[in-house]
């Protein structure tokens, strides 16, 4: 196998007299820096006793509301903007239903067809030049709770401390084609978060982690193979041990004259593999519709300009201070 150096920015992988090209994309889920949640005034303090930061409106009561929290938006349109990307002025939020026992609500609310923010690029410095990485998206969206099965032997318990948690999805187009790609790619968007002060990244934590999309191509083929998806990873390293994995089990299939099926992995990183979670023919049909709760996201000229105004009076004094 050759992994990227610095005269060759190919990660291929070689099987008898074949060779393929790695494809790699990245979901990138980050935890808007706010000292209240999405839609409630609950805390958002990391480490507090479980479920000591859950209002009625997270435990999804009957009748509770929710309200967005305006700070939150303001840091997913600073997010865009350092994103180079496109802010949108009108966005939905929407509801993805599935059952989770940690998702008290039944569904979670998102976005799906209509982002807070639009295309954007994201630019790597890389031993051979500079290389820019297509953004898809940036849609906000609340975080489920957490299944903790490790304490009772008998039972698992559920801390909703982080149900409705503002998250940035960041998406990213199918550009990225090296381990160090990935790895500069996570840094240069963490980088980016910490400087304008929307997520802290810490990764140990849960404020960082990504949904990786990986397939495999013969070199030269100008057609993207088929994805398998790697849920919540969680570490920059276990990213790239999960795709050097992946990309490897997906070789090994295609050259034993099988075909790769579009599926969801998860990653044990005991064990070093991905192991199937669900098929495409067994995916969620997550219905998505407009929450009737929540009207449409509009936005003004004077809302936007004003956000990056405080953004370049930022970088100005950010320029002074160095």
């Amino acid at each position: 196998m050759d992994k990227l150096s610095k005269e060759n920015k190919e990660y291929l992988i070689k099987r008898n007299t074949n060779e393929y090209e790695v494809v790699i994309g990245l979901e990138v889920h980050a935890q808007v820096l706010s000292e209240s949640k999405l839609f409630s005034t609950s805390p958002t303090k990391f480490g507090s006793e479980p479920n000591t930061q859950v209002s009625l409106v997270d435990a999804a009561f009957p009748g509770m509301l929710p309200v967005i929290n305006e700070f939150c938006i303001k840091q997913a349109i600073k997010t865009g903007i350092g994103l180079n990307a496109k802010i949108n002025k009108k966005s939905i939020f929407d509801r993805k239903n599935y059952f989770y026992a940690d998702l008290p609500q039944g569904y979670q609310i998102s976005q799906y067809k209509n982002p807070i923010v639009g295309e954007g690029t994201v630019t790597l410095d890389l031993p051979n030049g500079e290389k820019k990485i297509g953004i898809e998206r940036l849609h906000l969206e609340q975080d489920a709770g957490k299944s903790i099965h490790d304490v009772d032997p008998n039972n698992t318990l559920v801390d909703l401390n982080r149900s409705g948690v503002a998250l940035m999805e960041i998406v990213s187009k199918p550009d990225l084609r090296s381990l160090d790609e990935v790895n500069s790619y996570i840094k240069k968007l963490r980088s980016i978060m910490r400087y304008l002060g929307t997520c802290d990244g810490n990764m140990q934590e849960g404020s960082l982690r990504a949904d990786v999309n990986v397939s495999v191509r013969k070199k030269g083929s100008k057609e993207l193979g088929t994805r398998c998806e790697i849920k919540n990873v969680n570490s920059i390293k276990f990213m790239q041990m999960a795709i050097d994995y992946e990309a490897n089990r997906q070789v090994d299939v295609l050259e034993e004259g099988g075909s790769i099926d579009q599926e969801t992995r998860l990653f044990d990183t005991k064990k070093n593999e991905t192991r199937s979670m669900r098929s495409k023919e067994d995916a969620h049909d997550y219905r998505y519709f407009p929450d009737p709760d929540l009207l449409p996201l509009e936005l003004d000229e004077n809302f936007i300009n004003d956000i990056k105004k405080i953004f370049q009076n930022y970088q100005m004094k950010k320029r002074k201070d160095l």
